[in-house]
């Protein structure tokens, strides 16, 4: 028997000034069905998303929920017609408890409109026993949970509102690889109980491993909709980016001869709090140091301090070999560091400047006069020679860059800090969230800042990047550096060894 339709699009489309961002989209979403939506960014799955859950109108087309057309979407209508979107940037406010977020806005009253604690609790405990968190107590505050207990209550927040229709915006991004597991048995439950998702991922194995459709967009189309079972990474890979499609990014030449190898940079005895203990390590010129582990391991961190921009208890800073003193990110910038942090968008962007502005940034000291006004001809010119060498996809350098993919976006910061011409790149979770095509170009812009003579530390959850790109592997355990790891032994097994903080065996090490 044919599943029955919970959502229908039909002839779709959806332009914005001077851009096309769906073009007569038709797609039927089955009633109790995971439909995985994939594509480059940019391809028009957040437009999408955003149209289904009443944050935009469709220019034109038609959209029916459960047999109703829905002519006047809102997003306080979807919610009422059981229809929730989580996004990839949690919306819970850290000073709540779980409970207050679960029912924010909607907090049940007695007889008399007080609050109603106790019905409030015990629904809010039903809820967190849905999503798997039977033993969190929800008087807990938000920011005492970690990150995937917050997904999850997410998701109890949508369920609060009978949610039928669920839409899931990148939720595994800052989850780890069990985490994310975790999170697709809850998926599953969900389902087996007739609960629709909509899931959007650039990890091509999680929507193998998860979904029973995928529609792939490129370019504000649909392209085609398969049926997983009967689906590859590579067949969605070709249909994303319109071309053959061979999986892996290498470089042409890696570091391999370090007994003559001239360091840059060497930070000794490194202590920030309970997050990072004793860590040492040297990075060498023309050399690309991966910082790998599990979240929480202290990777992060490590970039931050050395940068200036967290406080550290101690540890001492060699660059050149000369011992500096990085109090502040301004003291880094001026001994030639640059760091792309892991939040674009809270902690890179300027979110309603110019393309132009976010580029020119750090720089700015070569776009002004001698009188140190603005010149708005040297200003264009800077940020349009750094946009067309990172390949930066913008309709104007006039766009405010909030408009822009989340790939162009990254590229757009990597080449604010290129601008500044750095000795030495921190790059923290650099393809975090970004399609596999823009990942590629990245990868490439990295290389060649490393043939051009430039050295690079990069942190990365993904293993196959950081196994792929580096040189050399630091890999982190409960704040401390548990191993070392060379090019050619920097294999998954080895690095999942020390990422659980367990030894190599001799022949590995």
């Amino acid at each position: 028997m044919e599943q029955q339709i919970i959502y229908s699009i039909q002839h779709v489309t959806k332009e914005f000034p001077g851009v096309k961002a769906l073009s007569d989209i038709s797609i039927d979403v089955r009633r109790g069905e995971i439909l995985a939506v994939v594509g480059e960014n940019g391809a028009g799955k957040s437009t999408l998303m955003n149209i289904l859950s009443g944050a935009y109108a469709p220019t034109s087309g038609t959209i029916t929920f459960e047999g109703q057309e829905l002519t006047s979407l809102t997003p306080e209508r979807a919610q009422h017609l059981g229809i929730a979107m989580i996004h990839q940037e949690l919306s819970l406010s850290n000073a709540l408890n779980l409970a207050e977020n679960i029912f924010e806005g909607r907090l049940p009253k007695n007889s008399i409109g007080l609050v109603d604690r106790r019905k409030l609790y015990q629904e809010s405990k039903r809820l967190l026993e849905e999503v798997g968190l039977p033993n969190l107590d929800p008087r807990t505050l938000v920011r005492d949970i970690n990150v995937s207990q917050q997904q999850m209550v997410e998701i109890a927040k949508a369920l609060s509102l009978n949610a039928k229709f669920l839409i899931l915006d990148e939720p595994t991004s800052s989850l780890t690889v069990s985490e994310a597991e975790y999170l697709h048995e809850i998926m599953r439950r969900l389902k087996s109980k007739g609960i629709t998702m909509l899931y959007i991922s650039h990890k091509l194995d999680e929507i193998l491993a998860i979904s029973d459709r995928i529609v792939v967009f490129r370019d504000g189309r649909l392209i085609t909709t398969m049926e997983t079972a009967a689906t590859q990474i590579n067949d969605m890979v070709s249909s994303m980016v319109g071309r053959e499609y061979s999986a892996g990014y290498t470089r042409a030449h890696y570091k391999n001869d370090y007994a003559t190898a001239e360091p840059i940079l060497k930070v000794s005895n490194l202590n920030v709090g309970k997050k990072v203990k004793n860590v040492d390590f040297t990075l060498y010129k023309g050399e690309l140091l991966g910082i790998t582990g599990l979240v929480g391991a202290g990777r992060s961190e490590v970039l931050q301090a050395v940068f200036g921009a967290d406080p550290r208890q101690s540890g001492e800073i060699e660059i050149e070999g000369q011992k500096c003193r990085i109090r502040h990110p301004s003291d880094a910038i001026a001994r030639g560091l640059a760091l792309v942090p892991e939040g674009r968008k809270l902690q890179s962007l300027f979110l309603k400047f110019s393309v132009k502005e976010n580029i020119t940034l750090v720089a700015m000291k070569q776009v002004l006069n001698r009188c140190g006004l603005l010149k708005p001809r040297k200003e264009y010119e800077f940020a349009d020679s750094f946009s067309k060498r990172l390949r930066v996809k913008t309709p104007s350098l006039d766009q405010k860059i909030v408009n822009l993919s989340g790939g162009n976006q990254q590229k757009a910061v990597i080449a604010r800090w290129l601008a500044n011409q750095p000795k030495i790149l921190f790059l923290d979770e650099p393809t975090q969230g970004i399609d596999i095509g823009a990942k590629n170009e990245i990868y490439e812009i990295i290389d060649e800042m490393i043939r051009q003579g430039a050295s690079v530390i990069m942190v990365s959850s993904e293993m196959q990047e950081t196994i792929s790109l580096c040189d050399r592997v630091l890999v982190m355990y409960e704040g401390e550096i548990s191993g070392e790891l060379y090019h050619k032994d920097a294999t998954e097994k080895n690095i999942v060894t020390l990422m659980s903080g367990q030894a190599l065996p001799v022949s590995a090490s």
